[in-house]
């Protein structure tokens, strides 16, 4: 095993000097910062057209350092940057007009100005061609779309909406300028690769690999004529090259070999790196080590067109089915952050709505009597069972409950198989006599869960602990890893994936029409139609959801009345249970410091500290070269 194991090691530290000491001549080791493609290995590599639904893999670079949007969440300061805008959405006292003020100066990277013309025309486009992304939203709200001045645009509403500038807020995903003198001569824009990528960003392509394993990029001459440079300085490394070096223990030894200088592990593969590599430092040095910040719930999303998916007592009965203790264990040896409710126990939003719903939360009650009284579901005392897990693995956990519940979340669902045995009874389903579950009809019940192929990323995980809990009830389930599982989910072909089972949350607003916005029945498309966000693959609508969406939509999104219809929002997931949340976004993200240093830290956060976020371009002009050759 160990002879295997060295022979594996050599063979990709030699690929790994080949590969860069091909590239020395014109890239050097020292000026190049190289990041993990999160993408996976992509399958259309001569693709940078990111305004259309079909998938592009913008975190190959094309969101990080390729393009601006008009305005920037930043989640980890909490607050909304102007980007190619130089100010905040402008809206009339009736929320029927809104208007953007672009920023003065910026150009794209072949040397024309970005004006209001570029957004005029982008807008329209957009509109009149379904199969662009954003189209439906446009369509639904607006009415027409103009310039006032080169630099000023007025969009006019056809109903009041105070959230339409969260279409071209950029968190992961948002409606992004593009350039008008290059799609005003496209045929089809649906089929136009865009390539050679005119830049809005800081950096420009200068090469991509045709096998679709890696992305290069190059800092822009004039990059001071973009909002990264005018906002936060010249970016420090004069090239970025996102790289998919594919499994974990493949990311261990390229880190080890400094040939990879930021990426997320696995808890097994992290504690490996630090141990292999001085330089490797992980985001929080210390257990659970996760960056805690990431306003993603994972989980497991259902099928609410799939029968028996579309059964309430059937998305309850699977729930109760998962011991989340023995899932965490598995999924991460229980470095996790519990999330009850399809929202993110960040510490942000365990202050704006996980503390304020705790009581409701601990008196929830199903529609179903345990010893006579009516069935309570939620288990606070989840993350306490969680820390006397991680004590038995040698981790230095705190005593106090409190402190626990903030290192592990305020609680989840109880384990209640015999709950969940009732439940799926009074609806027809039986076991047969080796104990395995049937569908009313008689058949054996199967499921698959798609599951994405890295097994570092939460959409793997997930199905596979999850897959373990629903085995031990007496489910047939078969996790199927598939490069084409986001597609797959986003076009409604599964029963119940790995996939985010709802829209993330700005993170650093305490708005979540963000997060409600994808349910609204309007946005609902049917089985073999492209989703318009993560949570709308689960199929789910609730004409009380509608009304609540609506109602924000009325409202300006600083409205104390808006936290209000949050609360009512999540009050009616957690009756529903669309879909099945798990845990935050855990990321075990681990920087090498050989050639790069002023990494963000829990003690040093200047900025969303992830590679794969388009914030990414922001943390390049704070970063230090170490003078290593």
């Amino acid at each position: 095993m160990k002879k295997k194991f060295f022979f594996v090691v050599s063979i990709f530290l030699l690929f790994s000097s080949i590969f860069f000491g091909q590239l020395a001549g014109n890239i050097p080791r020292d000026e190049t910062l190289i990041a993990e493609s999160t993408a996976g290995r992509v399958t259309a590599p001569s693709r940078f057209n990111v305004w259309i639904n079909a998938s592009t893999w913008p975190q190959r670079g094309i969101q990080q350092v390729m393009l601006e949007p008009l305005w920037m969440n930043e989640q980890a300061l909490g607050e909304i940057i102007n980007s190619l805008a130089a100010e905040g959405p402008i809206y009339n006292e009736d929320f029927t007009q809104m208007t953007i003020k672009l920023r003065k100066g910026c150009y794209w990277s072949d040397g024309v100005e970005i004006t209001a013309d570029d957004i005029v025309y982008g807008i329209e486009l957009t509109m009149k061609t379904p199969g662009m992304a954003y189209h439906d939203q446009f369509e639904l709200y607006i009415d027409k779309v103009y310039k006032t001045d080169d630099y000023t645009v007025l969009i006019e509403l056809k109903e009041p909406n105070s959230r339409f500038h969260a279409n071209f807020v950029d968190r992961w995903g948002a409606w992004r300028p593009f350039p008008k003198h290059i799609f005003e001569k496209v045929e089809d824009p649906l089929t136009f690769d865009f390539n050679p990528p005119i830049s809005s960003g800081p950096y420009v392509l200068k090469d991509y690999d045709p096998a679709g394993y890696w992305t290069l990029w190059e800092k822009r001459e004039d990059w001071d004529r973009t909002p990264n440079g005018m906002l936060f300085g010249e970016p420090k490394p004069k090239n970025v090259l996102f790289y998919y070096y594919g499994t974990a223990e493949m990311r261990v030894i390229q880190q080890s070999n400094h040939q990879l200088d930021v990426a997320y592990f696995t808890p097994e593969s992290l504690r490996a790196v630090i141990n292999q590599n001085e330089y490797s430092r992980p985001y929080n040095p210390n257990y659970p080590w996760i960056v805690n910040i990431d306003p993603c719930t994972t989980g497991i999303t259902l099928n609410n067109d799939v029968y028996p998916y579309n059964i309430k007592d059937v998305r309850w009965a699977l729930t109760l089915a998962i011991d989340i203790v023995d899932a965490a264990a598995i999924a991460y040896d229980g470095a996790v952050v519990m999330a009850s409710m399809l929202l993110p126990p960040t510490p942000a939003y365990q202050e704006w709505y996980y503390e304020p719903m705790e009581e409701w939360l601990r008196n929830f009650t199903l529609d179903i009597e345990v010893d006579g009284e009516p069935f309570k579901p939620y288990d606070p005392n989840a993350p306490l069972r969680l820390a006397e897990y991680a004590r038995s693995r040698g981790y230095d956990v705190p005593d106090d409950p409190e402190e626990i519940r903030e290192l592990f979340g305020p609680g989840w669902w109880k384990y209640a198989p015999d709950v969940a045995e009732q439940l799926l009874e009074r609806n027809g389903f039986t076991r047969d006599k080796n104990g395995k579950w049937l569908l009313p009809d008689g058949t054996a019940w199967e499921i698959t869960i798609l599951a994405a192929t890295d097994p570092a990323k939460a959409d793997n995980k997930n199905p596979i602990a999850v897959a373990q809990q629903w085995r031990k009830f007496g489910i047939e389930v078969n996790v199927e890893t598939n490069e084409a599982h986001g597609d797959l989910t986003s076009l409604g072909d599964y029963q119940a994936s790995g996939g985010w089972p709802a829209m993330e949350p700005w993170g650093g607003h305490p708005d979540l029409h963000r997060t409600f916005n994808v349910w609204h029945s309007q946005y609902y498309k049917p089985i073999g139609e492209r989703a318009v966000g993560n949570g709308a693959t689960s199929r789910w609508t609730d004409p009380r959801m509608d009304e609540i969406i609506e109602e924000m939509e009325k409202l300006d999104w600083d409205d104390p009345r808006n936290i209000e219809l949050g609360m009512e929002g999540l009050k009616i997931l957690v009756e529903e249970m669309p879909s099945i949340p798990t845990f935050i976004h855990p990321l075990f993200l681990v920087y090498d410091e050989y050639y790069w240093t002023n990494w963000p830290s829990p003690d040093n956060l200047y900025t969303q500290p992830c590679h794969c976020f388009p914030n990414f371009k922001y943390m390049l002009p704070f970063l230090e070269p170490t003078g290593r050759k």
